[in-house]
């Protein structure tokens, strides 16, 4: 059954037939509509910009360092939240941790470089220095995370190291603490420096 028998000749008011027929259909041999084909036309071009812009050329960047910022944010979130001082893996974790890092060197600009330099290299760059090297292997409190931490938090008194975290508090002194071991391997050899 045809419901639309094809236009008689010279009858231009409706479009002619196309001479196939599928499951009894039959179908107008028509253009497609201007605004169907412009915005065809238009997602290929703009495809093919931003395909250029985004992949090829890299002019904007993508969201994988957003993505990695925001993580690095949570991360460290998550470890100010429950410091555990005891723990040498999380400090280890903290000072790989950009945002740690960053907030430590800031308390260690602020507070630390008068004795130990902005180097941390102390007396090791700087013979007149007071505090010690920081960056070495040789310790002389111990040089586990935990020992770290201890001599900043407590102080030594007898050589002029001021307890900190009475007054940086233990989230501060432990980015303190993360910024000086990211200058460290875990598992590299600690050896004990006997003097001062």
């Amino acid at each position: 059954m045809n419901p639309h028998p094809p236009s008689p000749a010279g009858n231009d008011s409706e479009p002619p037939l196309r001479p196939h027929t599928y499951d009894g259909i039959q179908e107008y041999d028509q253009r497609l509509p201007n605004w169907w084909l412009n915005t065809l036309y238009g997602a290929i071009v703009f495809w093919a910009v931003y395909w250029f812009v985004y992949m090829i050329a890299g002019l904007v960047p993508g969201d994988g360092p957003k993505v990695d910022a925001a993580m690095t944010q949570i991360a460290a979130a998550k470890m100010a939240s429950s410091i555990d001082v005891s723990n040498d893996d999380l400090f280890w974790a903290m000072s790989r941790n950009p945002v740690f890092v960053d907030a430590g060197r800031q308390t260690f600009n602020s507070l630390c470089v008068a004795c130990h330099l902005p180097s941390m290299r102390g007396k090791g760059e700087n013979p007149g220095a007071v505090g010690p090297d920081l960056t070495d292997l040789a310790w002389l409190h111990g040089g586990t995370p935990k020992e770290i931490y201890l001599t900043v938090s407590k102080g030594v008194l007898a050589k002029g190291m001021p307890a900190w975290e009475p007054v940086l508090g233990q989230k501060k002194t432990a980015e303190a603490v993360a910024y000086v071991l990211s200058r460290h391997q875990q598992g590299e050899p600690i050896t004990v420096q006997l003097s001062n």
